[in-house]
C-alpha cells in the first residue's frame, strides 16, 4: 500500500490534481494465481490499504498496526518512514460489488466504481453504500458515484443489445472461481439468478457460444448506452435519476476517429439531458 500511495502521489502531481486512485479486492483467481497472495479478509485488506494510503499522502510517518498490515514489520530492521514527496491529496475510489464492501465504500471512500450496474436495480448497490456512509456520519452525497457503460449508436437496438449481452458470458463464466464469483452474485442480486447459473454452467462445460446466447438481453441493454439518440437519451436519464454522477464510457468504432466521433456525440446528448 505504501508504494501504491507513492505512485498515486506522483500521478497526482503529473496530472495537476486530476488523478483518482481506484482500488478493489479483485478475486481469488487473480490474487492467488497472479499475485501469489492469499485471498483472505479482502474487505479488511481494502480498509487498511485506504488507511495507509491516506497516512502516506498526508505526509505522516508510516507506523501502522493493522490486522493485515503491520508497518514497520514487527521484529525486523524496518523503520517508520515518511515519504520524501510533498503531501498531496489523492481521492480514493473503491470498486465494490458485495454488501460488506459496498458498506466499506460508503464509510471511507471518496467515490464508487460500479460495474455490471443496471440503474433499475440501483438500490441493490446504493442502499448498502448509503448505510455505510450513514454509520460513519456521512451521506451518499459525500461520494462520487460512477459506473461503466459501452456506447454504440445504431438503429438496431435488439441486435446491439444481444451482441453486448453475449460479451458478459466471460464475466459470468470466467471472472471468478466455482466457489467465489462476485460478478455472479451481483447479477443475482439484480434479479438474474437463474440465468446466471445457466450461463456459468454452459461456460464451464466449454460451450461458450451457448453461454453467450443465454445471457439475458436486458443485461446488454441495461448496463450500456445503445441504440438511437432517443434510446441513449433515455438510458442517460435512467442513470441520472438512479443517482449516478459520472459514466466511464467505452465509445465504439472501428477507428480512433470513429470512437472520438462517438464520444463527441454522446457528450452532446449528455449536455441535452443535463439541461432538461
Amino acid at each position: 500500500p505504501a508504494m501504491l500511495a507513492q505512485s498515486a502521489m506522483a500521478l497526482q502531481a503529473l496530472s495537476e490534481g486530476r488523478f483518482r486512485l481506484g482500488i478493489g479486492t479483485s478475486g481469488p483467481q487473480v490474487i492467488e494465481g497472479w499475485h501469489g497472495v492469499r485471498f483472505d479478509r479482502p474487505v479488511q485488506r481494502t480498509r487498511e490499504t485506504i488507511d495507509i494510503v491516506r497516512l502516506v499522502t498526508a505526509g505522516e510517518r508510516l507506523a501502522y498496526e493493522g490486522e493485515v498490515y503491520q508497518l514497520p514489520l514487527p521484529d525486523s530492521e524496518g523503520r517508520a518512514i515518511r515519504s520524501m514527496a510533498p503531501p498531496v491529496g489523492v481521492p480514493i475510489y473503491v470498486a465494490s460489488l458485495g454488501p460488506r464492501n459496498l458498506r466499506l465504500t460508503g464509510e471511507l471512500a471518496d467515490g464508487w466504481i460500479g460495474t455490471g450496474f443496471l440503474p433499475e436495480a440501483a438500490d441493490v448497490f446504493l442502499d448498502e453504500i448509503a448505510a455505510g456512509a450513514e454509520a460513519a456520519g456521512r451521506t451518499l452525497g459525500d461520494l462520487e458515484l460512477t459506473t461503466a457503460a459501452t456506447v454504440e449508436f445504431t438503429d438496431d437496438l435488439e441486435e446491439a443489445g444481444r451482441r453486448h449481452a453475449g460479451g458478459y458470458a466471460f464475466t459470468i463464466g470466467a471472472m471468478g472461481s466455482a466457489k467465489t464469483n462476485f460478478y455472479n452474485r451481483s447479477f443475482t442480486r439484480q434479479g438474474f439468478g437463474e440465468q446466471v447459473l445457466e450461463v456459468e454452467r454452459l461456460w464451464r462445460s466449454g460451450d461458450r457460444e451457448a453461454a453467450a446466447a443465454a445471457v439475458p438481453i436486458e443485461i446488454g441493454i441495461g448496463c450500456n448506452l445503445l441504440g438511437t439518440d432517443d434510446d441513449v437519451r433515455g438510458r442517460l436519464r435512467v442513470h441520472r435519476d438512479a443517482g449516478m454522477h459520472s459514466l466511464r464510457v467505452n465509445p465504439q468504432g472501428d477507428t480512433h476517429h470513429e470512437r472520438l466521433d462517438c464520444l463527441a456525440h454522446l457528450l452532446d446528448l449528455v449536455a441535452e439531458v443535463n439541461d432538461e
